[in-house]
This record gives structure tokens, C-alpha cells and sequence, in this order.
């Protein structure tokens, strides 16, 4: 079963982003535009809900944020469910860690998913992903990293997305405003 989300990212420029939007347009194939809405919740794992322009979903990353590769578990709802997803987790007892708004470009670039991002209080990102096996990932994980090396773009140190996290954690509300 694929079920490890093997994933690279790279802060990139304003000039990055529109460039790279306008490349992946005329070279994969476009899958959307979207707004996105997620909240991290204050818990053990990486649990979240997120609502984006087709559905609502619930989702628990297994590892460390930021991990290259972890497992991954999705459930997703009505996009109209997400506020009662928020009602049932905070009824549960957990807190709202964070809020995260973002405009998404989706692409399928050969057998890679590739997201060009903008987060408003956090910056602009692009992320390579791709679905495998425990067994696969390490080749997954060079696959991914030749796909970036080919859009010239400099892998970002887990450690410095680490750093903007926590500063961004830490600051959200008034990042997002």
C-alpha cells in the first residue's frame, strides 16, 4: 500500500513562483488553482482538518513535521462539513494550534505532484510529493530531489523550515492579518 508521503519543499522568491507556475503550465499538466484553509491542532501526532474548494478533510501525518517521508491518513468529507469538523475536535478537548491560509497550484508533473504556493503570513514554497512504499522511499526521495534540481531550485535545510515554523507558530495571528 502507498502510504508514505514522500515530500521535498524549498522556500522560493515572488519571481520563483510566478516563473514556475508559468513553466509547470506549458510543461505538466495543470490540475488547479485552489484556496486553501487548515488547522493544525494541539496534539501528540500532526492531526489537522482542512477545507479547500472541492472538499473538507481530516488528516494525521505520523513522524515530525518537516520529515521527508511519513505516513500519511486522509479522510475526506463534504467541503461544507469543515466547521463541524472543527466543533468535533475542539468538543474533544483539543485546541487550535494554528491557521494556515493558502493559494495552491496544482500539477502532475510526470509521476511527481508538484504544489507552488503562496501562505499569507508565512511565504512562498514549492513541494514536490509523491506516494510510495515504505520499501520505495529512498528512492522516492532521490527521484524528488532530481525533479527539483531540474527546475533549478536549491533544496531548503529542514532546519530552516523548522525555524520559519516555529516563528510563524508563534506569531500567526498577526502574520495572517
Amino acid at each position: 500500500m502507498k502510504n508514505i508521503e514522500c515530500e521535498i519543499r524549498s522556500f522560493i522568491t515572488k519571481n520563483q513562483y510566478d516563473s514556475l507556475i508559468r513553466k509547470l503550465k506549458k510543461e505538466a499538466r495543470f490540475l488547479g488553482e485552489d484556496e486553501q484553509t487548515t488547522y493544525y491542532f494541539d496534539c501528540e501526532q500532526d492531526l489537522r482538518i482542512q477545507k479547500n474548494s472541492k472538499f473538507s478533510k481530516i488528516w494525521l501525518k505520523k513522524g515530525e513535521i518537516h520529515d521527508e517521508n511519513r505516513e500519511e491518513i486522509e479522510v475526506r468529507t463534504d467541503k461544507n462539513d469543515f466547521e463541524k469538523l472543527e466543533h468535533i475536535f475542539l468538543a474533544l478537548g483539543y485546541k487550535i494550534e494554528i491557521k494556515w491560509f493558502r493559494k495552491r497550484h496544482s500539477f502532475k508533473w510526470g509521476g511527481t505532484s508538484v504544489a507552488v504556493d503562496f501562505t499569507k503570513g508565512y511565504g512562498y514554497i514549492i513541494e514536490l510529493e509523491k506516494m510510495t512504499t515504505e520499501k520505495q522511499k529512498t528512492k522516492a526521495l532521490a527521484y524528488l530531489r532530481d525533479k527539483l534540481s531540474e527546475l533549478k531550485i536549491p533544496l531548503t535545510p529542514k532546519e530552516e523550515f523548522n525555524k520559519k515554523y516555529l516563528y510563524y507558530k508563534k506569531n500567526w495571528r498577526k502574520l495572517i492579518k
